[in-house]
């Protein structure tokens, strides 16, 4: 059993080797991009370390590869495009942006990839956290699940839109009959909605960015 495990480790390390390598990049460079250290990029290429799920996730979005090749070794490297019209089916779709008619109207174009995430509620949709407003719940870069107009409640993490129309996430909060909306992270200050803010979601799970 250790040696299949062994195979395995090595079989990914190789071509996680041959990824980094193809993009031109130096050990340094690609740990870093993905947020784990040179050391452990080492290990795994040599096959004495298994990656995370969660990397795996990492490497399949940041560099458009294709799961099965880098998982298996069969099939191309690169993700193949998606067919003109038709939307990915299942799995969680990976938003690129949250396009500003959601979810009445997602375009193919706005959807990076579908991730296959275990215990995901179906009718969910991901989308990787930027900043750091929401620290130390979510962290920049990890991989954020939200269901579209999920059930409301005090202190349940919300994806809104901002005064720009931007999706932001921030903690749904009722004070004294009013409704705020509160970044983790005290560095910053809640604010209340306006008529124009929209919540798009809540978050039922987030999958962490872990430097190793």
């Amino acid at each position: 059993m250790h040696s299949e495990i062994s195979m395995v480790a090595t079989g990914i390390g190789r071509r996680i080797k041959a990824l980094r390598q193809a993009k031109g990049l130096t050990q340094k460079e690609f740990s870093d991009s993905l947020g784990i250290v040179q050391g452990f990029l080492s290990s795994i290429e040599r096959g004495k370390k298994s990656p995370s799920d969660t990397l795996l996730i990492a490497l399949c979005h940041y560099y458009g590869i294709n799961k099965e090749w880098l998982t298996t070794g069969r099939g191309e490297m690169v993700r193949l495009p998606e067919r003109a019209g038709g939307a990915p089916t299942g799995g969680t779709p990976l938003l690129k942006a949250v396009p500003a008619d959601f979810p009445t109207a997602i375009p193919p174009e706005a959807i990076q990839e579908v991730v296959a995430l275990p215990d995901v509620p179906p009718g969910c949709y991901a989308l990787v956290c930027y900043g750091d407003f929401m620290a130390p719940t979510i962290h920049d870069g990890d991989l954020v699940i939200f269901r579209p107009h999920g059930e409301l409640g005090h202190g349940v993490i919300v994806l809104v839109t901002n005064r720009w129309g931007e999706a932001i996430l921030r903690r749904y909060r009722v004070k004294e009959g009013e409704v705020y909306l509160s970044p983790d992270n005290a560095a910053y200050t809640p604010f209340r909605p306006d008529p124009e803010t929209r919540i798009l979601g809540t978050v039922v799970q987030v999958w962490r960015k872990v430097k190793l």
